[in-house]
């Protein structure tokens, strides 16, 4: 990264622009304790616009939750024009979980109900974006959005626009230290708290994000695989893997096109 001032002025140079030209009022970021949330947040605040925060917790770890609100009360302390609402929504993820109950906890039931907090997310950001008419501001990174498509589809990648999905997760750290957030948050593990416990993005996703980096600019530049190392190989497969699985989050939705001598 050359020039960490220049990214932070040309950013929200665009994030105002954007706002000026679909002549809404302001941005609502999803702070979730974590390092992106903490980046767009900040950055949507430079901008001198309004912007909510939201803190929406579902059975969060205790230390997430205590990272969001120590980052809002930092930004709320720097910038007059940010503002914030706890929407604590455990209660709906509960009655949600209670409807669906099917009497059997298999690997698909968790996973689709870790997606609907992200979606319970999406829907309370929409929420308030209507009522202010602000616009959701997404909070998600390169190598997370186009390279191993780790975000629920109407979830978290549910957004009107995407500030950092140029930059990647180690950019977005340098990013963090340039911008002075708050140290609990620059030394947390990624996670994105969709399961109630501690589990990391990283242990998650199988690979550290710096060797997902590597094998996504191998996988792009079209680099010969025979060439790694057994160590490369494996994390190039792993990115291969997720990149394959996760492409029918990243590709526009498919349209069934008519034959025009049908119509």
């Amino acid at each position: 990264m050359k020039s960490p001032e220049k990214i932070v002025q040309h950013i929200t140079q665009w994030l105002s622009q954007y706002l000026l030209n679909a002549k809404m009022e302001g941005f609502v970021v999803g702070v979730s304790g974590g390092i992106d949330s903490a980046v767009t947040s900040t950055l949507c605040a430079l901008t001198a616009k309004p912007v909510l925060c939201l803190e929406m917790p579902i059975r969060q770890d205790p230390s997430q939750v205590s990272r969001a609100l120590e980052h809002i009360a930092w930004l709320e302390a720097k910038f007059p024009n940010v503002r914030h609402r706890s929407v604590p929504l455990t209660p709906v993820f509960d009655a949600f979980e209670s409807l669906t109950q099917t009497g059997e906890e298999n690997e698909n039931r968790l996973l689709s109900l870790a997606n609907t907090r992200a979606r319970l997310r999406m829907t309370t950001l929409y929420y308030y974006a209507a009522l202010h008419c602000y616009i959701v501001t997404g909070t998600g990174n390169k190598v997370e959005d186009f390279g191993v498509g780790f975000y629920t589809k109407y979830g978290d990648g549910g957004v009107d626009l995407s500030p950092i999905a140029d930059l990647m997760k180690t950019e977005v750290f340098k990013l963090a230290k340039h911008l002075s957030i708050i140290e609990s948050i620059q030394q947390a593990a990624p996670s994105d708290g969709l399961w109630g416990d501690e589990r990391t993005d990283e242990q998650q996703l199988g690979a550290t994000y710096a060797e997902l980096e590597w094998a996504m600019v191998a996988y792009e530049q079209k680099v010969d695989p025979s060439t790694f190392s057994e160590a490369q190989k494996k994390v190039f497969n792993r990115f291969k893997t997720l990149h394959l699985q996760n492409r029918h989050k990243m590709d526009p939705i498919p349209i069934c096109k008519i034959p025009s001598d049908m119509l």
